[in-house]
């Protein structure tokens, strides 16, 4: 009997490699608190114009962007200054993200450097097969109108360039403080926001679990998954669980928008070892329940005992597009839509109009010179094609149907039938006329008529 051996490769077991590229001031003091929150097991890298603000950063690689641009000195809040400094850098970027899995492309959105660089990073980490998921803010209202219009603009480019993007509203953190918070204070609660929902999918990942997601898992949650909500919030005692997941689903940074309609629900559960297997049920039937039954639920829990008595739940909802894609197929309309687009419309309206029911005729009552002149070029009500009396109809030129050439004595006539002597004379003259080519055309063989045809 042969021994049966194992073999392992220990390099398949290694952990994903995870980035954060924080992208100007914002992207800089958020990795700054990361650090000093003591989220270690991940690589930090700053890219900034600033000279300055990157010799204050903490991460474990620096690149300063746009040298020959800026001199050092920033964007000065011009996003398109900011997207031509990364521009120039784009090989020393593409180097310092070479090995990751996954990036976290983190920024304050509506300055210079991070609303116009964070999508050229983005897009150049997904270029390279990297989940890439955008963790960004967007400004306090006391920032003003133009910073918060760049901010929208840079969002909206790097939706196109990531995999996924949580978007959290700066200005809804006030609901959580009260009046008497400062704007340091202000600013501090935006950073640790951005560090929850880093560390919410990065410890899944990385930190072991009663419950373990691998990479694998989060990349089919994340990939494509468009827009993203995120919610977290922090309870303790006997009904540590519900209150966690409710606060968390009804959180002031989902800004009113609910979590139903979401096509995958990442949680994380982390707690200290005690954690209990129905503790853990009942937040995840609150949150099952509030996203709905065609939602997929993605559990994982983290066990670090820093957090004592307390529990933490973070809910990022993804896939909306795509899950409102399932039940509607759209067709984005064409402003000026081709001739091949038109006759299919014509055709598919001539069916719908045959198999409904005709509506009842209405007309517009006109009076005076504007109802003489709407007569000479009214449409009439049957198709002109259609049906023996106005075939017949055409037999009479449109000239005297319309009565255009009558003469100013002639008494204007709005009917096919002639009113008027040199009406009736030249109605019998082309009719005569007509009579005529019917009946030698009906005399000739049909191989002459084809020839002169």
């Amino acid at each position: 009997m042969s021994n049966s051996r194992f073999y392992f490769d220990e390099k398949s077991q290694e952990n994903a490699k995870i980035k954060v590229i924080g992208v100007g001031g914002g992207g800089g003091n958020a990795i700054n608190n990361m650090i000093n929150m003591g989220l270690d097991s991940v690589e930090y890298i700053a890219l900034n114009t600033d000279a300055q603000a990157l010799k204050n950063s903490l991460a474990d690689i620096k690149v300063q962007v746009g040298t020959a641009l800026t001199s050092g000195l920033g964007a000065g809040a011009r996003p398109e200054v900011g997207r031509e400094a990364v521009e120039e850098n784009r090989h020393d970027i593409e180097e310092t993200i070479e090995s990751a899995d996954m990036i976290f492309v983190t920024a304050g959105m509506g300055g210079g450097t991070g609303t116009g660089g964070a999508p050229v990073v983005a897009g150049m980490a997904k270029r390279k097969g990297i989940l890439t998921v955008g963790i960004v803010t967007t400004p306090f209202e006391c920032e003003g109108r133009i910073r918060k219009k760049y901010a929208l603009e840079g969002i909206s480019e790097l939706k196109k360039q990531c995999d996924t993007v949580i978007v959290i509203p700066n200005e809804r953190l006030l609901d959580i403080g009260d009046e008497s918070t400062s704007l340091v204070e202000a600013f501090a609660m935006a950073n640790e926001v951005l560090y929850n929902a880093t560390r919410g999918i990065s410890d899944l990942i990385l930190m072991p679990g009663l419950i373990n997601l691998d990479f694998a898992d989060v990349r089919t949650t994340m990939t494509d998954g468009g827009a993203a909500i995120m919610g977290s919030a922090t309870a303790e005692g006997s009904d540590r669980a519900e209150i966690a997941a409710r606060d968390a689903i009804n959180s002031p940074l989902l800004d009113g928008v609910s979590i139903r309609g979401a096509r995958n629900v990442l949680v994380n559960i982390s707690a200290g070892s005690k954690l209990g297997m129905r503790e853990t049920t009942t937040a995840t039937s609150i949150i099952q329940q509030e996203a709905g039954d065609d939602a997929e639920i993605i559990l994982g829990t983290v066990l670090d005992e820093s957090f004592g008595d307390q529990m933490r739940v973070t809910v990022i909802a993804t896939g909306f597009e795509l899950a409102q894609d399932r039940n509607n197929v759209r067709v984005a309309p064409n402003k000026s839509p081709n001739r091949v687009a038109q006759a299919f419309q014509q055709a598919n309206q001539a069916s719908n109009d045959q198999a409904a029911p005709a509506p009842e005729q209405t007309t517009a009552v006109k009076t005076g010179a504007d109802a003489e002149e709407a007569s000479k070029f009214a449409r009439p009500n049957k198709d002109y094609y259609k049906g023996e009396g106005n075939l017949k109809r055409l037999d009479t030129p449109s000239y005297l149907r319309r009565d255009i050439n009558a003469r100013k004595d002639d008494a204007p006539s709005h009917a096919a039938e002639p009113t008027t002597p040199n009406q009736a004379a030249r109605v019998a003259n082309f009719q005569q006329r007509a009579e005529n080519t019917r009946r030698d055309d009906s005399e000739q063989p049909a191989f002459l008529r084809r020839i002169m045809d």
